[in-house]
């Protein structure tokens, strides 16, 4: 269908009289654009200029109706085929619906109706998949990873020449990174530019959802499963078969959980809770989290046969503050869009602020920075951001241990200093978050302790 609303129509058929009947029925609506064609062959010829609907009479003097239907079928499979014809045998109607016709018409005095109710609803089949391909465009277009992950950093060119690899197969994406890297930008640039990109991208954030909800968030349920499940529900793992699934934060799932979803990884297959029926499913798995899977495997946190099977190609997302001046690039495309949608009008970023984004650390990442960029804007005079209009709120400057001249010693006592604080002075605590020995937290203590009483 064109932006006009016309809707171009390819008419075969090969009787002069019908065909001016037919001329008669879509001359009754001004946004029909109708060929006609007396043959098989010179309408196979034309086919390429893709019409919107095809009416099709099914006795044609060089090819049967059944042939056509079917070499339109290879070639274009969504345009909608309405056969027209004299014969009114009912085996024969069904056999041409099997082969994927939209309609079968026979030749009598209802022909008019039949055909103008049938065009009209084909139209507006049409029209809904026009809009259909039109918003998946945009959506691909909002997830070119190359205008939407902005950067020219060696560590983010990187990523591009891994997600393009992701792009050309089906392969299981691993994708770590801190809170706030972009995992899930990433996710759906992969999904979004992959043959799957017409198919359902489903996101799950495992450490969102109860641990006792999860199973059946991702597996669905029967009705009467349990009390509450008062009808089917079809699970994530169902939902996003032949598209994508995106499993965020995986390193936070429950072990016990975690082999049944190896299992349905492994089978491709999966049974609803309170079902017997063993479902076929082909979702293309990416998963993402901030933790260092290997490490968690190490201490019995995740399982080892698991990790294998999700790891597939590995993609890391660097932090930003490793991302040099791609953060004058980022913050610059923030700021323009925060101005644009609020009507600010131009916002400039000066030198001293320019040089205050970048020797922060960023703990929040992209998603801090944003924060950052978008209070700066409101908070500006006359358009213009200095270096007192940024204002870190995430961790205290005095905390910017990155930055200040300190000796490896001094840097390991002042993250010990800044954990005791966070855990109370729990040494297990304390411990375990760090992952050393509790003598060495013990020794820190008493050193500052006997520092004291000199």
């Amino acid at each position: 269908m064109n932006d006009d609303n016309t809707l171009r129509i390819f008419a075969v058929e090969d009787d002069p009289v019908y065909t001016r009947f037919l001329t008669y029925v879509f001359d009754l609506n001004p946004d029909f654009a109708v060929r006609f064609f007396e043959d098989g062959k010179s309408f196979l010829e034309a086919l390429h200029e893709r019409p919107d609907i095809i009416t099709l009479d099914y006795s044609l003097p060089d090819m049967q109706g059944d042939d056509v239907l079917k070499a339109i079928k290879q070639t274009y499979p969504d345009i909608p085929v309405i056969i027209i014809s004299g014969q009114e045998d009912i085996s024969t109607a069904v056999d041409l619906l099997k082969l994927g016709a939209y309609d079968y018409i026979p030749k009598n005095e209802e022909t008019k109706d039949r055909l103008l109710l049938s065009i009209n609803k084909a139209a507006k089949n049409v029209k809904l998949i026009n809009e259909i391909q039109e918003l998946r465009q945009e959506v691909a277009q909002k997830y070119d990873f190359s205008k939407s992950i902005l950067g020219s950093s060696p560590a983010i060119k990187q990523v591009f020449k891994l997600m393009e690899k992701a792009i050309k197969t089906n392969i299981t994406v691993s994708i770590s990174g801190e809170t706030g890297t972009g995992k899930e930008l990433v996710a759906k640039g992969i999904h979004y530019h992959s043959d799957r990109k017409n198919e359902k991208f489903v996101a799950v954030n495992i450490a969102a959802i109860p641990t006792e909800l999860l199973e059946s968030e991702l597996f669905g349920y029967e009705k009467g499963a349990f009390t509450g499940a008062i009808t089917r529900r079809i699970g994530k793992f169902e939902e996003a078969s032949n598209g994508t699934l995106f499993l965020d934060e995986i390193g936070e799932m429950d072990i016990n959980l975690q082999a049944k979803i190896l299992r349905a990884l492994q089978e491709r297959e999966i049974t609803r809770i309170g079902g017997n029926e063993v479902i076929k499913i082909n979702p293309r798995i990416i998963a993402a989290t901030h933790r260092d899977l290997a490490k968690e495997v190490e201490k019995g946190n995740f399982r080892e046969d698991l990790y294998y099977r999700l790891l597939g190609l590995p993609i890391h997302l660097p932090p930003l503050r490793e991302r040099g001046h791609d953060i004058i690039i980022i913050a610059s495309k923030m700021l323009k869009d925060f101005a644009e949608e609020n009507n600010l009008g131009p916002i400039e970023l000066t030198a001293s602020a320019k040089e205050k984004l970048l020797k922060y650390h960023y703990p929040g990442n992209v998603r801090e920075l944003k924060s950052v960029i978008e209070l700066a804007a409101v908070m500006c005079s006359n358009n213009t951001i200095t270096d007192e209009d940024i204002v870190f709120k995430g961790i205290k400057q005095e905390e910017n241990l990155i930055y200040e001249n300190l000796t490896l010693k001094q840097f390991e006592e002042k993250i010990i200093d800044h954990y005791l604080k966070k855990y109370n002075n729990n040494v297990m605590q304390v411990a375990k978050a760090l992952d050393i020995g509790k003598s060495t937290i013990y020794r820190h203590l008493k050193a500052k302790k006997d520092a004291h009483k000199s």
